[in-house]
């Protein structure tokens, strides 16, 4: 059985960092000078994982930040997002960068069907349906 965390694990890196892994499976524990130096830390052993994410999302909610909680899960959810569709769907975000609705709905079906990043896709169809509202889909520059 999985404990639940609280606020009493932050910061996890202190708390728990035996628990914590990177992409590759090493702790951060395991991530050393001496380790860097004999070449057996790699970057990818240095990025966050959704698991990391996930706990600090529970960490917030019991810390009755629900809000920094849901950007936790969404941030979850973009890593393994291809950094130039996170820039590409950031950009059109801009107001008046998306043309359209549509733009921003295709946007948040990609998110959804090719990244399986659902929080993703709800908060661009929110997003498509506040800018429609505002008149945000033209340059208004």
């Amino acid at each position: 059985m999985t404990r639940k965390l609280t606020i009493a694990d932050y910061p996890l890196a202190e708390t728990r960092s035996g628990k914590i892994r990177g992409q590759r499976g090493k702790s951060l524990d395991e991530i050393t000078l001496d380790a860097v130096m004999a070449g057996k830390v790699t970057m990818e052993d240095l990025r966050i994982t959704p698991h990391a994410l996930g706990d600090q999302a529970e960490i917030s909610r019991a810390a009755k930040r629900p809000t920094l909680a849901l950007n936790f899960e969404r941030a979850a959810e973009l890593v393994s997002v291809p950094q130039d569709f996170i820039m590409s769907s950031y950009e059109m975000l801009r107001p008046g960068r998306a043309k359209s609705k549509e733009q921003l709905l295709q946007v948040a079906k990609t998110f959804r069907q090719t990244y399986k990043a659902e929080r993703m896709a709800k908060f661009i169809e929110e997003a498509a349906d506040v800018y429609e509202r505002r008149g945000l889909f033209t340059y208004r520059f």
